[in-house]
């Protein structure tokens, strides 16, 4: 059974970082299908970065610069770095794994940036 769980979220003052942390069982690392995801209150869940996949964008725009994504193989987790959070950061952050022909999902973590 595939399980999905995130972690390492929490209240974070502006310019501030994170690093969150997605733990993947049940299945073999698979950087390509991994990526994590945010959804802010009143918005849709949007793509905020991926392991590259040829040439594709892997970050969301709004992220460029300040996020890093990275994975450890023999840990089969990815991590999320988030560096100079702002007020928009604030969300729900979720990792995917896309695995048998379906998405799994953690349950989120949340990112707040307040003063």
């Amino acid at each position: 059974q595939v399980q999905v769980v995130e972690s390492g979220g929490g209240l974070v003052q502006p310019g501030g970082s994170l690093r969150l942390t997605c733990k993947v069982s049940g299945i073999f690392f698979d950087a390509t299908a991994m990526g994590w995801f945010r959804q802010a209150p009143g918005k849709e869940r949007e793509l905020v970065a991926r392991f590259p996949i040829g040439t594709s964008t892997n970050y969301a725009d709004s992220v460029k610069g300040r996020f890093i994504i990275s994975g450890d193989r023999a840990k089969n987790t990815a991590y999320l770095q988030m560096n100079n959070l702002t007020h928009e950061d604030t969300a729900v952050y979720y990792c995917k794994r896309r695995a048998l022909g379906r998405d799994f999902w953690g349950q989120g973590t949340q990112v707040t940036v307040s003063s």
